[in-house]
């Protein structure tokens, strides 16, 4: 099974990421779950949300503790949280961030770290730096657990018409920067 965390802010999308990689997935033939984390969180503080990703039915319902991916949607969240919590030997980091993935050292050198910018492709595309989509094809270019295809098509079939066709697009772009 495959475990992904969201790291994002409240309003920044990090559930609706989770659920459009959860919806790629099954386009993929996979089985798959997504689900927040909410506590008091308002718009703007820390927020969680989970994936999982699987070729049987998943029956594990809690949250994701050693995750194999995170995906950070803001990098300023490092400051306050410990994003590297609990993430694997081996697991893999996507940061939405203008900054290299030199300035972010993971806890083991077994540890991959990248980074995208997702802002400036969101703002250039969408005209507001909202990265919670664009993110997602990176995340597909990266791991190869989905297909750019999959993201797009669980994008499109989420935002109405002209805003899930400039999603699609801002997935593609950041795809293909990745």
């Amino acid at each position: 099974m495959i475990e992904v965390r969201f790291h994002g802010r409240g309003g920044q999308g990090a559930v609706t990421s989770a659920e459009l990689l959860a919806a790629a997935a099954f386009h993929g033939g996979r089985e798959a779950q997504a689900f927040p984390f909410f506590g008091v969180e308002r718009r703007g503080a820390p927020v969680q949300a989970f994936c999982r990703i699987d070729e049987k039915r998943i029956r594990l319902h809690q949250n994701v503790y050693e995750p194999d991916y995170l995906v950070v949607l803001d990098d300023t969240l490092f400051s306050s949280v410990n994003i590297f919590e609990g993430l694997k030997e081996k697991g893999v980091v996507l940061i939405a961030s203008k900054k290299p993935a030199t300035d972010f050292k993971a806890p083991k050198p077994s540890q991959k770290v990248f980074t995208v910018d997702a802002f400036g492709i969101a703002r250039s595309v969408l005209g507001k730096p909202i990265v919670n989509t664009a993110v997602l094809g990176a995340f597909a270019k990266i791991t190869g657990l989905v297909t750019v295809d999959n993201v797009k098509k669980a994008v499109l079939e989420h935002f109405p018409r002209e805003l899930g066709e400039k999603n699609a697009l801002a997935v593609q772009k950041c795809y293909d920067s990745a």
